[in-house]
């Protein structure tokens, strides 16, 4: 049973891909519903999809298909031109969040990354995380969790997610996530001495790691941090 902003959301989009072809913007559907911001959006479209009525088309921005609609869609639509009465209740799952200033990117969260000794490789994706357009910009981005301590003078605590850009190279004094003898990831700060390489911890219990040129692999820079709060 949905939620009548659920159902309003769904056939609205619904009608919108028939017309269009494209699922509408966030903005369009926040409208559309009369609600103070996306966050609301946001909660409605993972509710749809948690119902299995919406499923999100991976790696395409507010990409959406309609799975399936109620069975009561066409029964209960209102007479052309006549509004149907509706009593104003409110779901307090639903209720006015703090507006927010950008659309989220859907991103992957490949696995966790070691914040002091190396772990395993990067590994497969393992689940979704949004991240807000801002904290982004242009390029190939992903996410790991942060596993250790090392970080914590840097503000990077274990438990942290942090947001990667991905990239082959760095300048010295940048995080990055690195592959060291192409078995261990790592994130550390990169600092270049002569032809050597050092990963860098950000906690005095750790040692500074020096290693050869051809040792270390950038897989990634830093460009944000994601912290949950529970």
């Amino acid at each position: 049973m949905l939620t009548r902003k659920q159902h309003e959301l769904l056939m609205f989009i619904h009608e919108r891909i028939k017309e269009t072809g494209v699922s509408p913007s966030f903005d369009e559907m926040k409208e559309a519903l009369d609600l103070a911001s996306k966050s609301g959006i946001h909660r409605l479209i993972t509710a749809l999809e948690e119902r299995g009525f919406l499923r999100r088309l991976p790696h395409r921005a507010r990409a959406l298909e309609v799975v399936k609609l109620p069975q009561e869609a066409t029964a209960s639509a209102p007479p052309k031109g006549r509004q149907a009465f509706r009593p104003h209740l409110v779901d307090p799952s639903e209720a006015p969040a703090p507006a927010v200033a950008n659309d989220t990117r859907e991103l992957s969260v490949l696995g966790k990354i070691a914040a002091g000794t190396p772990i395993e490789a990067i590994q497969q994706e393992r689940d979704r995380l949004h991240v807000p357009e801002s904290m982004l910009g242009a390029g190939e981005h992903f996410v790991l969790e942060v596993q250790g301590d090392s970080m914590i003078n840097a503000g990077i605590l274990d438990g942290d997610y942090v947001v990667i850009r991905r990239a082959d190279s760095a300048n010295s004094g940048e995080i990055v996530v690195a592959l060291v003898m192409g078995e261990e990831a790592t994130l550390k700060r990169l600092r270049r001495k002569g032809a050597s390489i050092a990963l860098e911890a950000a906690n005095p219990a750790y040692e500074t790691r020096i290693f050869g040129p051809d040792q270390v692999a950038v897989q990634g820079r830093l460009v944000g941090l994601i912290r949950r709060y529970h």
